[in-house]
């Protein structure tokens, strides 16, 4: 039964937005996104309890959410984590445990809306933002980042390119705005009036459109180093978003692997990384 539950109710809040596109287009957009940004998943489960807790640091007010910050002491620069989607600060540990290893000091925070953070949406400009909000106080020197994670800090570096990162690395990350979006209207069923009036309110608020919203399009003037890593089996993200993104960032570089999916915790990969933040 929750399968079934699981493909009919988007199916209706597709058919909803192509009733209500036809009486207000203003309306529809709004809905629309906010069914689009609503998190789902991605708070703390008991077993993840004691790793978070014992590293818990501040919690931070950014734009009238408390957001959950964590700390691992170390004496070489910071490194910023950032998670993906409906997911917390609980995916590094095993990256956190070889940067601890490395004496590196690693910040993190959960994301609006997921861990310990408070909030019921996230979008890219939120996430963006909250995570300038941690990059003006504790001044990092590299980020590694996840997922939606990755598009968050290209669109971030985008917007603030005199930054205090020196380097970037991204795992799994997206690459083009307007897939996910078409992602989203399969799913739901919403015809293209809908899409249409989702554009017009996406250039409103975050002044692009959709198809400019783009981490190719990000990375075209970013001279920091960057590290990418794609999986060819990500069931998530296409193996073709990362490429794209290293083909417009001139100080890249990009690994690709097999069979290690999306999340890509493996320690061949952490120790890459370590590697490419300790290189010159």
């Amino acid at each position: 039964m929750k399968n079934i539950l699981s493909k009919i109710i988007p199916l209706l809040y597709g058919q909803y937005l192509n009733f209500l596109v036809l009486f207000s287009k203003k309306r529809t957009a709004q809905t629309a996104f906010d069914i689009f940004c609503t998190v789902r998943k991605g708070r703390v489960k008991d077993l993840q309890k004691d790793f978070l807790n014992s590293a818990k640091y501040s919690t931070e007010e950014v734009l009238g959410q408390h957001i959950q910050s964590y700390r691992w002491q170390g004496t070489k620069p910071t490194v910023l984590l950032l998670h993906g989607w409906e997911s917390n600060t609980y995916r590094w540990r095993n990256l956190i445990k070889k940067l601890r290893e490395h004496d590196f000091e690693v910040l993190a925070f959960d994301a609006p809306g997921h861990g310990y953070s408070t909030g019921k949406k996230l979008h890219v400009p939120l996430y963006a933002n909250t995570t300038r909000h941690f990059l003006d106080k504790f001044k990092p020197t590299y980020v590694v980042a996840h997922s939606v994670g990755g598009m968050t800090i290209l669109y971030d570096h985008y917007k603030n390119p005199d930054s205090s990162v020196d380097k970037i690395v991204t795992i799994g990350s997206p690459c083009e705005f307007s897939d996910i979006m078409a992602h989203f209207q399969d799913i739901l069923k919403f015809n293209d009036k809908v899409m249409k009036a989702m554009d017009t309110y996406v250039k409103k608020w975050f002044g692009l459109h959709i198809h400019e919203f783009s981490s190719a399009h990000f990375v075209a003037n970013n001279y920091k180093k960057g590290l990418l890593f794609h999986d060819e089996d990500d069931a998530q993200i296409a193996f073709g978003a990362s490429k794209k993104v290293h083909k417009h960032w001139k100080g890249s570089q990009f690994i690709g692997t097999k069979g290690l999916g999306h999340s890509m915790h493996q320690e061949q990969v952490n120790n890459q990384i370590i590697e490419f933040l300790e290189g010159v």
